[in-house]
């Protein structure tokens, strides 16, 4: 899989999700073998007015690379700017967001708003395009109609005005995230476009790679929501894909990523703000374990990382101790 010159070792990727794929969280989907990571959605105004958090977004480590950032705005000459700097910033890819469907976003003319207004997409995709050299790919959903129409016309806007690749979730602007994905619309896509096709959509599954590749015949997979508190799912994923068994993810692998993860985000967003954090993100890590909603519970009030660490420690000790019959509770 190959986006530009840049070249995936796998071919699945990490979808951007607001305020949940800082560098903490791409790393350790990294660690599991995901073969593109990307940013949380930065905004191209922000960046342009030397906003301190929006910089803080792009921070990045050798360890997570290639590196994907995503910005949105509907403004050429904005957009242009913010790309540049995003170029300098050492990036590998930058991608456009013309996903989100978040009010605040469509009432400023971005995310799925551009697919409304194909004029005012292809001068984006085209100001962006000639102010960088790295690859450029868009994000996109099906549209505002569910026969995909619009998708299909803004892929082959984004083609021929120089897009290296087009992820797609097959949704449209009014459906959020709720009802299905309809994969056929990556295929319809896929079939109308010569550059490379990453489907996004309902992938909880390593088995849904899998099927979903076949399907719709998408060059690779991006997963977003499947990827939260279950980095495995791309290691998992490979394997399937090298034709292997996928491997079940053990009490001390799931432990270790936790610490790690509190770690991480310590020393990436400071003590207090990652505890306060963890307090929410860490019980994704439990979600399927037995009495979980104690451990849930007990990270409530964590303040420190040492406090953390020990609530850890103490629901791993406490799971270690139950009879092998225990159900999960």
């Amino acid at each position: 899989m190959k986006i530009g010159p840049v070249v995936l070792d796998h071919p699945l990727v990490l979808a951007p999700l607001a305020s949940i794929t800082n560098l903490p969280f791409r790393i350790m989907t990294k660690e599991e073998g995901c073969g593109l990571v990307c940013s949380e959605m930065l905004s191209a105004t922000g960046l342009v007015r030397n906003s301190g958090k929006t910089e803080k977004m792009m921070e990045s480590v050798p360890e997570e690379r290639p590196l994907s950032i995503q910005i949105f705005g509907a403004e050429p000459p904005i957009m242009a700017e913010a790309a540049r700097r995003i170029q300098e910033s050492g990036a590998d890819i930058l991608d456009i967001n013309f996903g989100c469907s978040v009010r605040k976003i469509l009432k400023s003319g971005s995310g799925s708003a551009l697919m409304k207004s194909p004029k005012i997409a292809e001068a984006v995709i085209r100001a962006v395009r000639e102010a960088i050299d790295i690859p450029l790919t868009i994000k996109i959903r099906s549209g505002w109609d569910p026969s995909g129409e619009d998708a299909v016309q803004i892929a082959k806007i984004a083609q021929d005005q120089g897009v290296d690749a087009i992820a797609i979730h097959p949704r449209t602007a009014r459906q959020g995230f709720s009802g299905q994905a309809k994969w056929s619309v990556i295929a319809d896509v896929k079939k109308n476009v010569r550059i490379p096709v990453i489907g996004n959509g309902d992938v909880t599954a390593p088995e849904d790679v899998l099927r979903m590749i076949a399907e719709t015949g998408c060059d690779a997979v991006m997963i977003g929501r499947g990827a939260i508190g279950n980095p495995w799912i791309f290691s998992q994923a490979i394997r399937l894909l090298n034709g292997e068994q996928k491997q079940e993810v053990d009490l001390a692998q799931r432990f270790a990523a936790m610490r790690r993860y509190l770690e991480a985000s310590a020393l990436y967003c400071g003590e207090k703000s990652a505890c306060f954090m963890m307090r929410s993100r860490l019980p994704w890590f439990v979600k399927s374990l037995p009495y979980s909603s104690r451990f849930r519970e007990s990270i409530k009030k964590v303040s420190t990382e040492k406090e953390g660490k020990e609530i850890i420690a103490a629901y791993r000790s406490f799971l270690e101790g139950l009879p092998d019959e225990t159900s999960p509770i």
